[in-house]
């Protein structure tokens, strides 16, 4: 069964967050709460190992602070790849305190196909001028997608696939494929157009509190997502 709900770009969901991060709301918080949720979901009973891919932005501290959760959990093991020299620094202090450990390149490599569960945090709608996975993103990503079209790792995308453009789907090609994309507040546009729907997955929207910032806006179109939920408190 599906839901229906609105689409908005990249610049509104912006603009909704922007008095509520002001007045000092806990979104990162409560994305990453509610993310750690979903992911422990897709692990099972079993749980397993954990990648997290970590941008220098909002996104990649979403990740980090999810991480911090699910390495708490007994069984499930949380490494942690910085594809950018900035980090979140207080989303890495509570991953790693919560046990995660972080790698390089080559051990990630190394154990591509071993992971059960990827967090892919390197980019979000911050990068709508230019998605284009460069550098250290690029060759993490590249060196991961054959593990990823051979089914496993599955892939979680926090916000939307990195490389994928929010407002219309567009990419250069280079795209971390998710099984599943939890975006926060509200749906992207490009997750249901351009090359979006092949590269999202199912779609749950959680509802951070974004409130009339979204609600009371004209949206862009409209998509049929897996499921809608409430943010998880931090």
């Amino acid at each position: 069964m599906t839901e229906t709900v609105p689409t908005h770009t990249a610049a509104q969901v912006r603009a909704a967050e922007k008095p509520l991060l002001e007045a000092g709301e806990p979104l990162m918080l409560r994305a990453a709460a509610s993310l750690a949720r979903i992911a422990a979901r897709e692990l099972g009973r079993d749980f397993g190992r954990v990648l997290v891919l970590v941008g220098s932005g909002d996104n990649g501290g979403d990740a980090l602070f999810a991480g911090a959760h699910l390495a708490e959990i007994d069984d499930v093991t949380v490494d942690v790849f910085l594809t950018s020299d900035r980090v979140h620094e207080a989303g890495l202090g509570a991953a790693i305190a919560a046990g995660a450990r972080k790698l390089d390149l080559p051990e990630v490599v190394a154990a591509a196909s071993d992971y059960d569960l990827v967090l892919d945090g390197i980019l979000g709608i911050g990068a709508s001028a230019s998605p284009a996975l460069r550098g250290t993103a690029r060759t993490v990503v590249e060196a991961l997608l054959p593990a990823v079209r051979a089914g496993k790792p599955r892939v979680i995308a926090v916000d939307l696939p990195s490389g994928l453009q929010p407002d219309d789907g567009s990419s250069d090609g280079t795209v971390l494929p998710a099984s599943v994309t939890v975006t926060f507040g509200a749906v992207k546009a490009g997750l249901v157009t351009g090359s979006g729907p092949e590269r999202a997955g199912s779609i749950v929207l959680v509802d951070i509190g974004l409130g009339p910032g979204v609600s009371d806006v004209e949206s862009v179109g409209e998509a049929d997502i897996a499921a809608v939920m409430d943010a998880e408190r931090p």
